[in-house]
């Protein structure tokens, strides 16, 4: 049997470690760097390399550049801005247009946080870090969607508008999804849907999903690419690579082939065949 002594050495040594797991937890960030990541128990830790992505690069889709380029200006400006949607097809450059965003303004006091979804619990904890900083900080939250029966995202709802406490003014959040309203939706519940004098009414189900959604000022839609699209971009990416363009018929034709195999043009599948290409011609030269 442990003697009373041995029981409060034990109990302090106890104690001591937790204070030591507060003080971690309470621990000042770095603010030393334009971008972060948000870990349960960590806090936020810098990104020693972050991905660093032109917007001269993103080719194909100048209206959501100029779009979010003009939010983020009046955001690192010191007015007034919106939360950010960008949905749409896979691959066609959500969040390389946030990254490059990152890079356009971090000079102007831009700083990106990544927030993973099954950490958004803790959105109201991060953002109570960022009060009073001079940084504009936008809360980047990458491929975000919800099951049915998905809890969490009440607290994304609480953060974008909905808390009791003020969101902060150099703070929004950025947003990619495959889903407009970010939670499946099903025939049924359009099928709730009444007309009454005229308006439309949707049925609760299509209301609470709405509802998450539109909390984003600003959506911004990213739809598949044309054939000729995905060719431009195909060629920009060989060209910055060093690589032969598709004004080869038979690299044309491969790039083509590519994107069939893959069921999609999307500005990642030219990205990827470019790179497909730049390292066979480098291997065939050495």
């Amino acid at each position: 049997m442990n003697s009373p002594d041995s029981l409060v050495l034990r109990i302090e040594a106890l104690v001591e470690r937790l204070e030591g797991f507060f003080a971690h937890e309470k621990k000042e960030p770095d603010w030393d760097h334009i971008a972060y990541r948000w870990r349960k128990g960590a806090g936020l830790q810098p990104v020693l390399h972050p991905h660093r992505i032109i917007l001269d690069d993103l080719l194909c889709i100048d209206r959501q550049k100029a779009e979010i380029s003009r939010n983020t200006r009046q955001f690192v400006g010191g007015r007034s801005a919106n939360n950010v949607l960008l949905w749409g097809s896979r691959g066609t450059g959500k969040s390389s247009l946030i990254k490059a965003i990152l890079t356009e303004y971090a000079d102007r006091g831009l700083r990106l946080i990544e927030v993973e979804k099954e950490n958004l619990i803790d959105l109201s904890d991060i953002v109570e870090q960022l009060f009073e900083r001079p940084e504009r900080f936008v809360l980047f939250c990458d491929d975000l969607s919800f099951e049915a029966d998905d809890a969490s995202y009440k607290s994304l709802k609480a953060v974008l508008d909905g808390s009791i406490a003020a969101p902060p003014e150099n703070v929004l959040i950025y947003a990619t999804s495959n889903r407009r309203h970010l939670l499946p939706e099903y025939r049924q519940e359009n099928l709730d849907t009444r007309v009454v004098q005229g308006e439309i009414h949707h049925g609760e189900g299509v209301e609470e999903k709405i509802s998450l959604s539109e909390r984003f000022g600003l959506w911004l839609s990213f739809y598949p690419y044309s054939q000729e699209a995905y060719l431009r971009i195909t060629d920009h990416w060989l060209e910055k690579l060093g690589a032969s363009t598709t004004a080869d018929g038979d690299i044309r034709t491969a790039a083509l082939q590519w994107a069939l195999k893959r069921g999609s043009r999307s500005g990642r599948v030219a990205w990827q065949f470019a790179r497909d290409q730049a390292g066979r011609m480098h291997t065939e030269a050495d």
